[in-house]
């Protein structure tokens, strides 16, 4: 069994790794990836990946709706950054802003992400080579 993980803190890892490999990334997409975790994770953990209700992209538009109402304001355009959160500091009294946390995912999880990534940035050289 996989950990679960907050959809928010996932979306996070796809926009850094996207924006590290200088790869497309916009509020679509990042449901499209979503729903591509979601699908292997239970194909080789056996369970949802994360704690946030699922829906089906073709139904809905979106997987995680949370997710999708954080990015609605960014549209179409590239992503640079992930969303932010409101993080309380123990012991302070100051609520600070800061962008969602990437998760620390082990071993087997690190290559399955790393995985879908890989399809969804092929997928979509191959729907251009397509296009032209």
């Amino acid at each position: 069994m996989g950990n679960v993980y907050s959809a928010q803190n996932v979306a996070a890892y796809i926009i850094y790794e996207l924006n590290d490999l200088k790869k497309f990334v916009n509020a679509m997409a990042i449901q499209e990836i979503l729903a591509d975790v979601d699908m292997m994770w239970q194909k080789v953990f056996g369970n949802c990946a994360f704690s946030e209700t699922t829906h089906h992209l073709s139904n809905s538009n979106y997987v995680v709706k949370e997710v999708a109402e954080q990015y609605k304001e960014h549209g179409s355009t590239h992503l640079l950054e992930p969303a932010k959160e409101w993080f309380l500091k123990y012991g302070e009294f100051q609520l600070v802003q800061r962008p969602y946390a990437i998760p620390n995912y082990t071993a087997k999880e690190q290559l399955l992400m790393k995985k879908v990534l890989s399809n969804y940035y092929l997928h979509n050289f191959n729907r251009v080579k397509l296009a032209v």
